[in-house]
């Protein structure tokens, strides 16, 4: 494969023209493509075979009239101070939100008795024709415009349910992760022409996936977050390839090598580190859709294919632009071999020195930081979780402080069979006398009477345990033919779903590293440090994670509305990620390692002349990632809000902790045993030769002949 690239990277630097020209020709296709093609975005989230979602889907053939899975909308009334809620000015606007397109049922607050006890509060259900991704944002300002008159009439209203969320959209506040990526490769490189080739490849990748992501959505659904994750990927990935690669290239050119045959040897060797480490996060990514669910399957997909797109850039346009860059790259202050950094070779020298006491320190940290992860537990947030500033929050509030929080969430339960209307109401009596109930509703039958739904009302909100544990009770208890569903219900299965799914992944991935580590290094602990070092990283972010999101610890820095569950997807999905970029991290910092100790060095000394060549680029990439992902806390999204955060604290342990800390201390404790491999599996397994050191050394003696021929 190096000798491939080497030539590759040759011919793409002769034609930078064509080459740039194609890939401007993909943008623009791309772009069209997303502006003539492109549908609606989903906040829907459902998992077939649950129960929950085999309940709606028999709603749909069965009573298609109730719209259980449409979208729904709070509409919540406060009237002044202590007084009690006017109903002409309410009834009006029933009446109007009767009338608006879409719409299958409204509740009257005052026919459904849906006020308060005090009179202060009251709300009404409005239910939609069809799911909340066909509403437009004409439709929620329709919603609001209906409520004019109980707000002239001097009333609070507020709007809360699914049918208000907005897909999620990129915040100009986001973009301050490039600016962190631009300022990182202006300080790495010292020159601007070489800090802009990995910002400018990133962005023409990113364009290029999200155009086609968006294409797409004109032809399947596609949840509002995963364009947002794959450009939250698609730009980190993108840049650190590109990143690789330059620094090769510089390192050539300093070697006094002509541009060309630099360009051709960078992509040679980094470029082959490059497809090997954007395969682990494929695969990683891809692997995603073994879990069964859907949404997850849509994501991991989405977000591969803008890592599939930064490595084919990064593999062709970085040589391109190089090839119009020249040795200008450089910069006016580099005119030799830069020498080794002292910082890196201090550091590596400190861990050599005293390994053990290295290794135990940052593995007692990670233990210590990881100790919140054993609380964890997942969860679905809705309005609870979203700022006091919006409308849903402050509905979420209004409707908890007049009826109880369980009045967000209500249980749907639907009673499936001949005497269908008479178990419902049976089952409905005895779910009234259960602990954490407050309200249950009479029975409603369908036209053919085989089928019954009710509502049961908790007394504790959608997310909270208790709510869990009445659903487990009721399932357990209803007779046969009765299902629980409705979001809450919904939500429930779902994180029961991926908390189940989480495990086996675990294993896959972890697995995966250790085979191609094995591949790449021809070892066995090596592989093995890497799977253990990837674990305390997961187990340490989780830790925090949990500390900030579900315990409330400085949530305010990171403008956390309110603590709560973690969202049931974080987890699978950080592992996939966080697992993707470890492995990049590794095979970046330890193949100088496995090179200088194959060309004679010996095991100490290989540690710390391969760690001074492969920290530098290492750093520089994790500040990169770190920068980009931690621009998306800003977001308003929740999901979006909670993955940056995660990720950017996934890197940051995995870069800093595991990989510059631990893994040296590891290798050096080991000594030569870390670069053994049984002879069976030496004969056995191919030798894939990464980073193209048998290229170097064949170019090399290609070099040396020249002369003599002269």
């Amino acid at each position: 494969m190096a000798s491939y690239l080497y030539r590759f990277g040759r011919a793409a630097f002769r034609g930078r023209k064509f080459v740039l020209a194609l890939w401007l020709a993909i943008l623009f296709v791309a772009g069209a493509g997303a502006a003539a093609l492109s549908g609606p975005t989903s906040n829907s989230f459902s998992i077939p075979g649950t129960e929950a979602q085999r309940a709606l889907d028999l709603l749909k053939t069965k009573m298609p009239e109730a719209a259980a899975d449409g979208a729904s909308a709070r509409v919540v009334f406060k009237a002044p101070g202590h007084q009690k809620v006017a109903k002409a000015p309410v009834e009006k606007t029933v009446g109007e939100l009767k009338r608006l397109d879409k719409v299958a049922t409204v509740a009257d607050p005052f026919h459904d008795q849906l006020i308060s006890k005090n009179g202060n509060i009251a709300f009404s259900q409005v239910t939609y024709k069809v799911q909340g991704a066909e509403l437009t944002h004409a439709d929620r300002e329709a919603l609001k415009d209906a409520a004019r008159t109980a707000e002239k009439a001097g009333m609070t209203v507020e709007f809360g349910g699914d049918a208000m969320q907005e897909a999620a959209g990129v915040s100009p506040t986001e973009a301050i992760g490039l600016g962190v990526a631009a300022l990182v490769l202006a300080l790495t490189f010292g020159s601007l022409i070489a800090a802009g080739l990995p910002l400018l490849n990133a962005l023409l990748g990113v364009g290029i996936a999200l155009g086609a992501i968006t294409a797409a959505s004109g032809f399947t659904k596609i949840g509002s977050s995963t364009p947002i994750l794959a450009l939250m990927l698609g730009l980190a990935v993108a840049i650190d390839y590109a990143l690789f690669i330059v620094s090769r290239y510089r390192k050539e050119l300093l070697e006094d090598r002509e541009p060309e045959e630099a360009a051709g040897r960078a992509l040679g060797t980094a470029g082959s580190a490059v497809v090997f480490a954007g395969l682990t996060v494929i695969i990683a990514l891809a692997g995603l859709s073994i879990a069964g669910i859907p949404t997850l399957t849509e994501m991991g997909l989405a977000a591969s294919f803008a890592v599939v797109v930064g490595v084919l850039v990064a593999l062709t346009l970085v040589p391109a632009l190089l090839g119009f860059a020249g040795r200008k790259v450089l910069g006016k202050a580099a005119k030799k071999a830069p020498n080794p950094n002292p910082l890196s070779q201090r550091w590596a020298s400190m861990i050599t020195r005293r390994p053990l006491a290295a290794l135990l320190a940052a593995t007692a940290l990670l233990g210590l930081v990881a100790l919140p992860a054993l609380d964890l537990r997942l969860g679905i947030s809705g309005d609870e979780a979203k700022s006091t500033q919006t409308t849903e929050r402050r509905a979420y509030d209004l409707l908890a402080d007049g009826f109880g929080p369980g009045f967000n969430g209500p249980l749907l339960l639907v009673v499936d069979g001949r005497n269908a209307e008479t178990t419902a109401r049976t089952f409905a009596e005895r779910a009234a006398t259960f602990h954490d109930v407050a309200a249950v509703t009479p029975p409603t039958p369908n036209r053919a009477g085989d089928t019954a739904v009710f509502t049961v009302v908790p007394k504790s909100g959608p997310s909270e345990q208790a709510t869990t544990n009445l659903v487990k009770h009721i399932r357990h208890t209803a007779p046969a033919g009765t299902m629980v569903t409705g979001s809450t219900a919904v939500g429930i299965d779902i994180s029961a779903k991926l908390g189940a799914a989480l495990p086996p992944y675990l294993e896959l991935v972890v697995g995966l590293a250790f085979v191609l580590l094995m591949l790449v290094f021809r070892s066995v602990l090596v592989p093995l440090k890497a799977a253990l070092g990837f674990l305390l990283t997961m187990a340490a972010t989780f830790g925090v994670v949990v500390a900030v999101f579900q315990w409330g610890w400085l949530k305010d820095l990171f403008g956390v509305p309110v603590a709560g569950p973690i969202q049931s997807l974080t987890p699978i999905f950080l592992v996939g990620v966080v697992f993707g970029l470890a492995m990049d991290y590794q095979v970046f910092l330890v193949t100088p390692m496995r090179e200088e100790y194959v060309h004679g060095a010996s095991p100490k000394r290989a540690v710390e002349a391969g760690f001074q060549h492969g920290a530098r680029v290492v750093v520089a990439a994790a500040l990169i990632m770190i920068g980009v992902f931690a621009g998306f806390i800003s977001s308003h999204d929740p999901m979006i809000k909670l993955l940056g955060f995660a990720m950017a604290v996934g890197v940051l342990f995995d870069a800093f902790v595991v990989r510059m800390t631990i893994v040296p201390a590891a290798l050096a404790l080991m000594g030569k045993r870390a670069w053994s491999l049984p002879h069976r599996l030496d004969t056995i397994l191919p030798d894939i030769d990464v980073e193209g050191a048998k290229l170097s050394i064949e170019l090399d003696r290609q070099d040396a002949k020249e002369p003599a021929h002269a």
